[in-house]
């Protein structure tokens, strides 16, 4: 997990043998998203709003689980 710089979210994590993104928020929900491909995570990684990259493009599109 690497903390990043966001109003909404703490911290972002990713396995790249399963292709699974892992998103800390700051209201300490911690979720776990399927078949991500690598391309999307290292977007969301340099994006200038991790929020804003989160919505438009993970949220609502990837399978996701809360494990935390």
């Amino acid at each position: 997990m690497f903390p990043v710089t966001s109003s909404n979210i703490s911290s972002i994590g990713y396995d790249t043998t399963t292709n699974t993104l892992v998103i800390k928020f700051h209201s300490g929900g911690l979720y776990q998203y399927s078949d991500v491909p690598a391309t999307i995570y290292q977007g969301l990684m340099s994006a200038s709003s991790h929020g804003q990259y989160f919505h438009r493009l993970i949220k609502n599109v990837y399978p996701y689980r809360k494990i935390g």
